[in-house]
């Protein structure tokens, strides 16, 4: 009887001191970081609490793994500890980065994703994206919304994807209840092709509206849409040329081009922007049916040939007043 009491008062004493020790560590500055003014540190998924503590003692943000668990289990932060990339401060101490972990106050990265890009592209974007996990399939073209999209470290590239395809969906069913009306247009999916040659035409965003007017009015009129860029996707699938399209190319019968078949291609030939899909579900009231670079980065507009041919002409001689200059 006087052994198991005398073992208690020792049990306890140990705790006890362990107890202080840890609050002495809570309180007490952490250790100096290795590199400048913070240290990033990885918590895995699925870590818990004795792995949560090893990643934090070996990135050398904490000195006992031990204490750390003691001391989350005491403060019940044990059971929130979120998974994330965190930014420690140079000697932080043990409970404010207790704090951050139940908090999930992780670093939060970013993806830029342009428009215009095809589905390919955007894979090969995502790809090398180093802090990004898994492989991912190439989508169809023409059903993500590119954009800005924030995420973790560790994040998969597929959620990614999946946040491009959903925010797509929600934005376009939001922009088509809201169509302007007697638009020669019989889906969202016919809106998104038609936004995808908008979007390759031109990267002015004053024009965009313009531009859709264009193609909507050749549309209703049953004219040829004749854009290059989709002459460009049917040789190449949107991948650059490096040089100029080819007469043979004009003339080739694939149905992406737009100079041998009437009407929309089969699909979308990139993945357009908002701004794109909004103009072609809201464009401008306009007669112009032609329209040609003109030498600033936009472009002339014409309601006639005639019209079109002069701004043609004045966009060839400033080309070979440009070729002399060189």
């Amino acid at each position: 009887m006087v052994l198991r009491r005398r073992r208690l008062l020792i049990g306890a004493g140990v705790l006890g001191a362990l107890l202080v020790l840890a609050l002495v560590v809570a309180l007490g500055p952490g250790p100096r970081a290795r590199v400048g003014s913070e240290t990033l540190v990885q918590i895995p998924r699925g870590a818990g609490v004795a792995g949560a503590a090893e990643s934090l003692r070996s990135a050398g943000v904490i000195r006992s793994s031990l204490v750390f668990q003691v001391l989350a289990r005491v403060t019940g932060a044990s059971r929130a500890l979120k998974a994330g990339e965190y930014a420690i401060r140079s000697r932080a101490t043990v409970l404010s980065i207790l704090s951050d972990l139940e908090a999930g106050r992780t670093i939060i990265r970013s993806v830029t994703l342009p428009e215009g890009l095809t589905s390919a592209m955007i894979v090969r974007e995502l790809r090398a994206v180093d802090w990004l996990t898994g492989d991912i399939e190439t989508p169809e073209e023409g059903v993500l919304l590119p954009e800005t999209y924030r995420a973790n470290r560790g994040d998969t590239r597929q959620s990614l994807l999946d946040r491009m395809r959903a925010d797509q969906e929600a934005l376009l069913e939001e922009l088509w209840a809201n169509r302007q009306p007697g638009l020669p247009l019989s889906s969202p999916r016919e809106a998104v092709i038609l936004a995808s040659i908008v979007e390759k035409e031109t990267g002015q965003k004053d024009e965009r509206r313009r531009v859709a007017a264009v193609f909507v009015n050749r549309l209703r009129l049953g004219m040829r849409l004749q854009s290059d860029p989709t002459v460009i996707y049917a040789v190449s699938r949107g991948e650059p040329l490096g040089r100029g399209i080819r007469a043979s190319e004009l003339a080739n019968r694939s149905p992406w081009n737009t100079y041998a078949h009437a009407g929309l291609p089969p699909t979308p030939i990139a993945n357009p922007g908002r701004a794109s899909l909004e103009a072609v579900l809201d464009p401008i009231q306009s007669r112009e049916l032609y329209f040609v670079a003109d030498g600033t980065g936009g472009h002339a507009f014409a309601e006639t040939l005639q019209g079109h041919n002069a701004n043609v002409a004045r966009w060839r001689a400033l080309e070979r007043a440009r070729s002399g200059a060189g």
